[in-house]
């Protein structure tokens, strides 16, 4: 697009942590909000970037966020948490309950943290990689309560949400494995912003609000309502499920029982469970063995049309290194969401571009 604009992360950062603020939030929570979301963009996952502030404003005037909250400690026994979100900002409620999930894993080896009842979490990824940072390996299964948008494989309309999975794994003076990935074909947010650059899904990806395949992103975002379908058929409706149960149930929260009550709330509830190598007495045998089978991995000779073999969570570094130097991508659509956010906080269009360059 002709008005498509490249924002550098610091800017673009300063302009939302300036709309969250407006929104009544501490210093400490903008930074966290805004450094999250563009973090998601700079790794190139949009989706869960700073398109989503439109969402959160809305969730704020609809009373279904609550500003300035922190996790409430439901259960403590040591290696066992439950943890409450009341409805906080995820970028903080995710942050504090993994600084408790770290220093109980390093205490006692491992923890297992229910957390229920976070607003929106973001990118699961965030969280492994913060976990990486305390040289833990953590397993996340999260859950989504909001209006269904995937399709159970088999099925033809929305039960479930994306259920994001995620496994992160540290290594010795380089880069971690962080696999992250919505149990979904796709994220919902890229469908979100595929509608909102006018762009075409690929075919398999989506169904119209009569089970048809389509390729309209429309369906997923406006009313009638489609479905994504599962990833990997079977196998990944079967993690879908489980991650509902995993993270909705046991975590101490609710899973999805019918259709929406039509408001734009994003409720996450995820079951992590977090390991100290070391005091599982095979961090040696971890970091050797890893190294042993990354370089086994991708010594593979490339495909056709592949410049390399690469670990998960290579391509989002890659994409970041680019972003940094070049800006991140922002579609007219969605800046002009994101500006009319700030507008229902106070914040008119002449700040927001000002802060934003």
């Amino acid at each position: 697009m002709a008005d498509y604009r490249t924002i550098k992360a610091e800017p673009l950062t300063n302009a939302i942590r300036a709309i969250v603020k407006a929104g009544g939030s501490s210093d400490r929570e903008a930074e966290l909000v805004s450094t999250n979301l563009v973090e998601a963009n700079l790794k190139g996952h949009d989706s869960h970037g700073v398109g989503m502030i439109p969402r959160y404003v809305q969730s704020v005037v609809n009373g279904g966020l609550a500003v300035n909250a922190h996790v409430k400690t439901v259960l403590d026994t040591g290696p066992l948490l439950t943890l409450d979100g009341v409805t906080g900002y995820g970028q903080v409620i995710g942050h504090e309950a993994m600084e408790l999930a770290a220093a109980r894993a390093k205490q006692n080896g491992v923890c297992l943290v229910g957390l229920s009842n976070s607003h929106h979490i973001g990118r699961i990824g965030h969280w492994a990689e913060q976990c990486i940072d305390h040289g833990l390996v953590s397993i996340h299964f999260v859950n989504v309560i909001s209006r269904p948008i995937v399709a159970p494989w088999g099925g033809s309309d929305a039960r479930h949400g994306t259920n994001p999975f995620c496994v992160g794994i540290p290594r010795r003076g380089k880069d971690p494995i962080v696999l992250d990935f919505a149990t979904s074909r796709i994220a919902q947010g890229k469908t979100r912003v595929a509608h909102n650059k006018g762009v075409e899904l690929e075919p398999g990806t989506i169904i119209d609000n009569e089970g048809k395949p389509t390729v309209n992103p429309r369906y997923t975002v406006i009313p009638p309502h489609g479905a994504i379908l599962p990833f990997g058929e079977h196998k990944g409706s079967g993690l879908a499920l489980v991650c509902e149960i995993l993270g909705g149930a046991l975590s101490g929260g609710q899973v999805v029982k019918g259709p929406s009550d039509g408001k734009h709330n994003v409720l996450n509830g995820m079951l992590s469970i977090v390991i100290d190598p070391g005091k599982l007495g095979t961090g040696e045998n971890l970091a050797r063995e890893v190294e042993s089978f990354v370089a086994w991995h991708t010594g593979s000779p490339p495909a056709a049309g592949v410049d390399k073999v690469k670990i998960a969570g290579e391509p989002e570094r890659e994409t970041k290194k680019k972003r940094l130097a070049e800006g991140i991508p922002v579609d007219p659509t969605t800046w002009q969401e994101i500006i009319e956010a700030g507008k229902k906080f106070g914040l008119d269009q002449a700040a927001i571009e000002k802060i934003a360059g």
